[in-house]
């Protein structure tokens, strides 16, 4: 039962709030004359989509013999006397209705002009082409489906509120067509990365969200406490330790695509609740994992977008394979003359960071002074794809010692357009040296870095099983929908971002107020 008392929403006021309760009163008509506003079902015989890949070749003023059954919401309507002329669309398409009254009689003809702008209709007719080359359907019968109590918004400006679009995605998907590409192109990418690793033997997997220590990447986790266990468990900041004790437990090709948390800052390129997915395979190093890297890439924006070159910023970004490759230290040269390398003394290194204002603390190493100068002077500057080889071992506790030259790591990190997109190692997988970097990592927290890996006992138990040389990636997959969508804004291609709450004049706290960046 619908309770028809007008108890106004605090966020509608003036029309808004008369629209509503004109709607309201409808409802309450509808149930009274023995019509249920909202059905339990509908049978559709066609989706919109499929009424365009069967019929779209008609003729202009062609009417078939084929009755087709359509659902849809009601986008766009135009009376015209005796006739109606109304825009549904579905989670695949739009299609016209026709509806005359002289097909549909009196009573169906008043009660289909008695529905509104954003309601729920399914309807069954045949199909026809209007002599305009509309693809519809000539209505013989309607029914409401599910009746919609809110206005829409203005057709030609959609929802143009930012915070508006984000907080009430819900309408943004009705109202916006670019809001519906981007999370096509989003859901397009995760099912072209499945269908590529599913293709080379991949197996996907599951580990834990809640984890008794965060690890696996360098973040301040969010802590929670287990009641039955009564412990502190984390929500993961990485799957990395997890998907690693697999490759030692005999799986060789393993990937997760799953939700990681970081409890940091809010900004148009990061979400406290986001994206990851990572993958390892047995036998092979981060030269191998490059080369897999931009192949996924490649697949996922072909399958989406149709092509490898992006439109970002009104540049043309190309992620065709091969990319390019560079070391760190080569593009800290290049791009600030800057000569570096770990094992310079400290004092040095400390002056450029006070010649470049980079502020440090007095407990960094080499390694961490190295990579604050890369970050603050080349990283910006790497707008086409580069994979920047070679980061300090002090800061890559993870990865194993480079080959040539054990200051630095066999790491590289992919940066485009002046953005990490992708992090990989060649995995440490000497569980002797493991230690060591934890053990160093645990004195960092105790001198106060929040974000230094804690000690993991059990994951250096697995190593001490055999880890086989492996190689592994993780990305987000939102910077990579960002990428391929060319928006600027990780908002804008997650579905339900984090945001503050706002308070209405009465107090109250509501859904839709401003967010912090």
């Amino acid at each position: 039962m619908t309770d028809t008392h007008d108890d106004t929403p605090p966020d509608l006021e003036g029309v808004g709030a008369d629209e509503r309760r004109k709607r309201i009163d409808k409802v309450a008509r509808l149930r009274a004359d023995g019509h249920d506003p909202y059905p339990v079902r509908f049978d559709r015989s066609h989706t919109c989509a499929e009424l365009h890949a069967g019929f779209g070749s008609l003729e202009p003023g062609a009417e078939t013999t084929e009755v087709a059954r359509i659902a849809g919401r009601i986008l766009l309507r135009r009376d015209q006397g005796k006739l109606v002329f109304a825009t549904v669309r579905d989670g695949t398409a739009s299609v016209q209705l026709f509806v005359s009254k002289s097909v549909v009689g009196d009573d169906a003809f008043a009660a289909f002009g008695d529905l509104d702008l954003g309601d729920w209709v399914g309807v069954e007719g045949v199909v026809m082409k209007t002599r305009k080359g509309e693809l519809s359907i000539k209505v013989a019968h309607a029914q409401l489906l599910a009746k919609s109590l809110r206005p829409m918004p203005d057709k030609w400006h959609g929802l143009a509120d930012v915070d508006m679009r984000y907080r009430r995605r819900y309408v943004d998907l009705i109202a916006n067509d670019e809001s519906r590409r981007v999370f096509e192109i989003r859901f397009g990418a995760i099912a072209a990365i499945r269908a590529f690793l599913a293709e080379r033997g991949f197996v996907e997997v599951e580990t834990p969200v809640l984890q008794p220590i965060a690890g696996g990447a360098t973040a301040r986790p969010f802590m929670t406490h287990h009641n039955a266990l009564d412990m502190e468990f984390a929500l993961r900041i990485a799957p990395e330790l997890y998907l690693k004790r697999l490759i030692v437990g005999g799986f060789e090709k393993v990937y997760e695509i799953g939700r990681v948390f970081r409890n940091e800052g809010v900004s148009t390129r990061h979400n406290p609740e986001f994206t990851m997915f990572e993958l390892y395979q047995a036998f092979v190093d981060y030269h191998d994992i490059a080369v897999l890297t931009e192949e996924i890439i490649a697949a996922a924006a072909l399958a989406t977008i149709g092509t490898t070159v992006v439109d970002w910023d009104g540049r043309a970004i190309d992620l065709t394979p091969p990319l390019r490759r560079a070391t760190l230290l080569d593009l800290v040269r290049e791009h600030a003359g800057l000569d570096l390398h770990p094992s310079q003394p400290i004092e040095s290194l400390r002056a450029h960071c006070d010649a470049l204002e980079i502020p440090y603390e007095q407990v960094w190493g080499t390694g961490k002074l190295i990579l604050e100068i890369y970050e603050k002077t080349t990283e910006h500057a790497l707008i086409d794809p580069t994979f920047v080889m070679g980061y300090p071992r002090e800061v890559s506790p993870f990865a194993r010692a480079h080959r040539d030259d054990d200051t630095l790591s066999e790491r590289w990190e992919l940066i485009v357009a002046g953005r990490e997109l992708g992090n990989a190692f060649s995995e440490l997988n000497d569980p002797i040296d493991q230690r060591h970097r934890f053990e160093d990592q645990a004195r960092l927290k105790h001198l106060g870095d929040d974000e230094a890996q804690a000690m993991d006992e059990d994951y250096v138990r697995a190593l001490e099983y055999g880890l086989p040389p492996t190689g592994g990636v993780g990305f987000g997959i939102d910077r990579l929908v960002m990428l391929l969508a060319g928006v600027t804004s990780i908002r804008d291609v997650v579905l339900f971002p984090h945001l503050r709450p706002e308070r209405y004049a009465d107090d109250r706290v509501r859904e839709d107020g401003a967010g912090g960046e």
